[in-house]
Order: structure tokens, then sequence, then C-alpha cells
């Protein structure tokens, strides 16, 4: 008896000191799951992982120590640009020697989600940049190549080759909630990794002008110029978003900070990996805000318009809502039963639609309800491209 209690004992103790040993080197490895992207090899926290949770002591050191490795600095380099008449003698003799300018370099943010070196970041970050260089946490240095991007909501994958890479565990950002703690992990002004700590001050932030698709989480953790694609987390470590903007006047935090939701992230990760670009959905349709005015030129109920909802003011000839029966003043509720209060949530809701599938839409026209299956086209992408936001 007494053999086998020894044997009980030491079982036991062998068992705790690996989960300490991993809990403290790896923790990425318990409770998580492996999933794939697009053929990316990510981690995704479990189901049942809270973001609310609360750090032991008020402290989010471990937090921060499980995420941090996988935070990333970038440095950019764009090649000087040439005078065209740098090279003429009189323009040398009244201008002086202009023929070359000086390089440009930028300073951005970034997040390992896989060990196979897959970094996600923020477009405005690597925008027209001739060398992306990657620093991570731990000092090595290498040179990053641009997997794609995506301006239409300010993201970018780049890929390095390097072993032993830390990855941040991907949360579930539709879990989380106004007055959640985050934290906010970059390279702010280039002084360094610095973690910055508030709360979830708003979500689903849109109309802002920073992105053609924004569906933002507002904070008021520190955020700065160089902060741009690092990581807003959870108090479990969890990549909840993207850092890609700040409201300032004066150039620096004011604690009005936005991050692009992991979830919106991982459909571009999908999208640009598959297939090299993000392809979404189009239906053809002219929205406006349903407001009184439009609802009395339209004949439409007050109620209606308390209900919510988005009016069609115009619908394009032989498009995919022309084909399946929309019709000028038609107010649509909701795309695939989640309801649509403004243009903005319209828009984000049609373009994550699969196009060539049929889709329902619940449309009201004049005093009756009724879904309308939409199958939409391919939204193109935007020739001219936004210039690059903070």
């Amino acid at each position: 008896m007494k053999r086998t209690w020894l044997l009980f004992s030491q079982a036991v103790t062998v068992l705790v000191a690996a989960w300490f040993v991993v809990a403290t080197l790896q923790p990425q490895w318990l409770g998580r799951g492996s999933a794939s992207i697009g053929g990316v090899s990510v981690i995704e926290a479990p189901a049942s992982s809270v973001a609310r949770s609360t750090a032991p002591g008020g402290s989010f050191s471990a937090a921060a120590k499980i995420a941090s490795p996988a935070v990333v600095s970038i440095n950019t380099s764009k090649a000087a640009a040439t005078n065209p008449y740098g090279d003429d003698p009189w323009f040398k003799f009244f201008f002086g020697d202009q023929g070359k300018g000086e390089p440009q370099g930028g300073l951005g943010s970034g997040v390992i989600i896989s060990t196979t070196g897959y970094i996600l970041t923020n477009n405005h970050v690597v925008e027209g940049a001739d060398q992306i260089e990657v620093i991570l946490n731990d000092t090595r240095k290498a040179k990053a190549r641009v997997i794609g991007t995506d301006p239409d909501t300010d993201l970018a994958i780049l890929k390095i080759d390097l072993d032993k890479l830390p990855a941040i565990v991907l949360g579930d950002s539709d879990t989380l909630q106004v007055g959640d703690p985050v934290l906010a992990i970059g390279n702010p002004f280039g002084v360094g990794q610095t973690v910055t700590s508030g709360i979830v001050s708003a979500l689903g932030r849109n109309q802002l002008g920073i992105n053609t698709f924004e569906n933002f989480i507002q904070t008021d953790a520190a955020i700065n110029p160089g902060n741009s694609g690092g990581a807003l987390v959870d108090v479990n470590g969890n990549l909840m978003g993207i850092n890609t903007a700040i409201y300032s006047r004066s150039g620096g935090s004011m604690g009005i900070g936005f991050a692009i939701p992991v979830s919106t992230a991982k459909q571009v990760l999908d999208g640009i990996v598959k297939d090299g670009q993000v392809t979404r959905g189009w239906i053809g349709v002219e929205p406006q805000n349903l407001n009184a005015e439009l609802a009395e030129t339209f004949n439409i109920k007050p109620d209606a318009v308390r209900a919510g909802g988005v009016i069609i003011t115009g619908v394009l000839q032989n498009g995919p809502a022309a084909q399946a029966g929309v019709q000028p003043g038609d107010v649509i509720t909701a795309v695939k039963g989640k309801p649509v209060g403004n243009v903005s949530q319209l828009l984000t809701a049609v373009a994550a639609l699969k196009p060539g599938t049929p889709a329902p839409l619940t449309v009201l026209r004049g005093s009756s309800q009724s879904e309308i299956a939409v199958t939409p086209g391919v939204r193109q992408r935007p020739k001219v491209q936004r210039p690059p936001q903070q």
C-alpha cells in the first residue's frame, strides 16, 4: 500500500511540474484548439473562454506574458522619389541638385497568427513599402513579404521565414461587451514594445470615414502612432482586434482608439490566402438611412421609421437586387435574419454574402413585410484608394 501511494504521489508531482512548465513557457497550449483558416494553421480559444474573466489580484501580467511574444515591430522603407528634371543642367542651375530625395521610412506593429510565419497588420503600415523588416520581441529580425492586402478593411497579411515562432491565440470578438478590460500591445513612437490597459468603450463603431467596411471596437487603452497593426487582447491574452486608428487633436492618445475585430480579420485572412484577395457580395442598390423626410416621400408609416431599417432609393437595372424584385422605396430591415439599422450595417452584411449563393433579405414594402431571395454578384474593388490612415 505504501509503495502504491509513493508511486501515485510521484506521478502527481511530475504532472504538476509538467503543467507548470507548459503554463509558464507555452501557455497557449492549455485549453486551446488548432484550426485552419484558408489553409493557415492558427490557434483559437475554446468557446468556453470568456473575455470578461478577471485577472487575479487585478494584474494583467499573465495576459501580457501570453500575448506579447507574438506582437512584432514593423519597419518599412520606400525608395526616394527621383525628380524627372534632376539631370537637366538648367534645372540644376536654378534650383540646385534636387535629383534625389530622401528615402521614406515607416513604423508600425503586427501580430504573428501562425507558427508558419503569417503576420496580421494594417494595410496602411505596409502600403507602398519597398522593404519590410519585422523585429520580434526576442530581438530576432526577418525580411517580410506581402501575401495580400485588403484596403477596404485596412488589413494586410505578411509572411516571414523563421522557426520557433510564437503565435497568438485568436479569440472570439463577438463575445466582447462594453466595459470588458482589454490590453493594447504595440511599438508606439518606436520606443519598444509597450502594453497599455483600458476597457471596451463601444462596439460596432462605423461611419467614421476611416475604412470602407467599419465595425470597430472602441477602447480607451492608450494607442499612439506606431501601435497601428498591433494587438488588442482580452485578459486571457486572446487576440480580439487589430489596433488601427485613433481620434486625436494632438497626434497622441486621447482615450479614443479603434481596433478591427478579429472576426473581420479571419474573413480577410481566409480570402487572401485562398484566392489572393477578399471576395465580397454586391446587390446593386442605392441605400440611404431611413428618416422622417424619406419616409414621407415614399409614403412609409412612422412605425416603420421607429422600427429601423435602410431605405432603397435606387436599384441598378439588371442588377442582382432588380432581378430579385427589389424596388425603390423598399425598406431592408434584415440580411439573412440579421437586423440592419443603417447603411454601414447593410453594406457590411451584403459584403459578407457569398457571390452566387441566394440569400434572404427581409423587406418592408408599404405595410407588408416579406423575404426576397437575392443572388449577390461580386463587388468590384475601388480603382482609387484613399490615403492611409494613422
